[in-house]
């Protein structure tokens, strides 16, 4: 076992607003996990699906795509779709990109496609200011946390914020009277969290291998109030990144791991319980799975690109306007408004509101609104490939 139980009591709440049976005390045992040192060695088939995944990854982001940045963004999106989903939120991308669309141009959206939405924040300074950095910091998570929360409801006092009080996975709401995992007591979670960020700068192991256990341990530490498991999927995409073998595309694991969320528990028990190879497999597995789809998604949304460009061609619209810039950063922003077009590809909104008008044409966007201010469109058929991918895991 990769840690010690140690034993807590959760003192009875006569004064607790909650029916009887949760108002009782209870003994509990909660699990401090052991720092990250050495590790057995790593099991010969372990290595070779470690390999593997590995070279998927690297096979991902060895060729030239243009457009990179929106194509990038592309799969953050889904990897942040995919990471919400495990935590029981449930949009698609359809739902995602309209509320994304609406929330550009200043609109009020619900409280789930906001904290989605803030996911994706959360991802994008995960793999930003964190991976540049010379030295990952404690910062670089609780900056990731803060953003990922920003939108909740009781952002002031938890988001960024390290955890003071006991919590629990799985029982009830107010008490960890079974509770399915316990994390450690409150007073174990810095020192584990400085340990893991020094685990994160250490270079000497496999990259998929740091990864994988750099995860596993957060989510045992789960240092937050909430956000946990999302703020530890951003960790796997930091240290890809920092790590060398994903500079351009993290493969959206979290597509993969929401797929099979039980199977996704039982390996991190099994990191817990000291079969740390078990772990490895599976997620060695996860990541080439990931890759592999990330791989033919883009090269598919690719392929829409060049039908959107052969549209083009016939109406005659010259090779530098703006239309032929807009059908690159349409994988970035699936429905897209005049404002962000404009931003997005630093042309003029008088040239971007002639380039819409050529791809509505064309057939390439079709219109969301009708009105005159606030005007949306969707670019056609990339919404589909996203649901797609999104069940093709």
């Amino acid at each position: 076992m990769r840690g010690r139980f140690v034993e807590g009591r959760w003192a009875y709440d006569p004064a607790l607003y909650a029916p009887p049976r949760y108002r009782r005390g209870c003994g509990y045992e909660a699990f401090v996990p052991d720092t990250l040192g050495e590790f057995p060695a790593i099991e010969p088939t372990v290595a070779g699906a470690i390999s593997a995944a590995e070279d998927a990854i690297r096979g991902l982001n060895a060729f030239s795509r243009p457009g990179l940045q929106p194509l990038a963004r592309l799969l953050l999106r889904t990897e942040s779709i995919a990471s919400s989903k495990v935590e029981g939120m449930q949009l698609d991308a359809r739902s995602l990109a309209r509320a994304e669309a609406r929330s550009d141009l200043g609109q009020t959206i619900g409280p789930e496609a906001a904290e989605i939405l803030a996911n994706i924040d959360a991802m994008q300074l995960a793999v930003g200011e964190a991976t540049e950095a010379d030295t990952f910091t404690l910062d670089h998570i609780l900056a990731t946390h803060r953003a990922l929360l920003a939108g909740a409801p009781n952002a002031s006092e938890v988001a960024g914020v390290i955890r003071t009080t006991q919590n629990w996975i799985g029982g009830n709401d107010y008490n960890p009277c079974g509770a399915s995992f316990v994390p450690p007591p409150a007073e174990h979670v810095r020192p584990l969290l400085d340990d893991l960020v020094a685990f994160c700068n250490d270079e000497s192991l496999p990259p998929l291998v740091q990864a994988a256990l750099a995860h596993a341990q957060f989510e045992t530490i789960h240092p937050f109030a909430d956000g946990n498991g999302r703020t530890g999927r951003a960790l796997v995409q930091v240290v890809l990144r920092r790590r060398g073998i994903a500079p351009d595309y993290v493969p959206p694991i979290s597509v993969v791991l929401a797929a099979d969320k039980d199977g996704y528990i039982n390996g991190l028990t099994d990191f817990r319980a000291g079969r740390e190879n078990a772990w490895l497999r599976s997620f060695a597995f996860a990541a080439a799975r990931a890759a592999e789809l990330a791989a033919g998604y883009l090269l598919r949304v690719q392929e829409l690109q060049e039908e959107w460009r052969r549209a083009l061609t016939p109406a005659g619209v010259r090779s530098d306007a703006a239309a032929w810039r807009l059908i690159d950063v349409l994988p970035g922003h699936p429905i897209i408004s005049q404002p962000v077009a404009a931003e997005a590809t630093g042309r003029t909104r008088p040239a971007i509101q002639q380039a819409i008008d050529q791809l509505v044409e064309v057939g390439v966007l079709h219109a969301l609104t009708t009105g005159k201010r606030n005007r949306q469109w969707e670019a056609a058929g990339l919404l589909d490939l996203s649901a797609e991918f999104e069940t093709l895991s």
